[in-house]
Parts: structure tokens; C-alpha cells; sequence
């Protein structure tokens, strides 16, 4: 796969993380975006860019702290 494409889809992700009005919803893109992250270091590493490691690093499994409870991100949406 391009990897504009997966960087266009790691955002996307992220944005709708950010507008999801669930912590299950929350979650479930910020999931998807780790693993496109991750999809992002492998191909970066393939081909002998510096940058994987970033990548790699933000595809680590998220806490599954009660965190998610707070609505920090609608707070900061109105």
C-alpha cells in the first residue's frame, strides 16, 4: 500500500477519535490508528528510513486506563 494513503488513513483515525462522542468510539479509532502506525514503521523500515522507529513507537498498545472516561476531547470541542 502507498504510504500517503496510510498516512492519510492514520489521520482520519485520529480525527475520529478525537470527534467520537463514545469512549468505546474513542477507542476503536485510536486502535485502528496504532495499527495503520504500525503498518507505517514496517514499510518505513523496509525501505531504510530513520523515521520507523517514530512510527513503530506510536503503534505500542495503548493504556487501558479509565482514562477514556474523561471527556477531555468533547470538552475541547465546545
Amino acid at each position: 500500500m502507498d504510504l500517503n494513503c496510510l498516512y492519510f488513513r492514520h489521520q482520519l483515525s485520529l480525527m475520529r477519535a478525537a470527534r467520537s462522542e463514545t469512549c468505546d468510539g474513542r477507542r476503536r479509532h485510536a486502535s485502528r490508528a496504532s495499527h495503520i502506525a504500525g503498518r507505517i514503521g514496517s514499510v518505513q523500515r523496509t525501505l531504510g528510513a530513520p523515521a520507523a522507529t517514530g512510527w513503530e513507537y506510536r503503534a505500542l498498545p495503548l493504556p487501558l486506563a479509565a482514562d477514556c472516561a474523561r471527556d477531555d476531547v468533547l470538552d475541547e470541542r465546545t
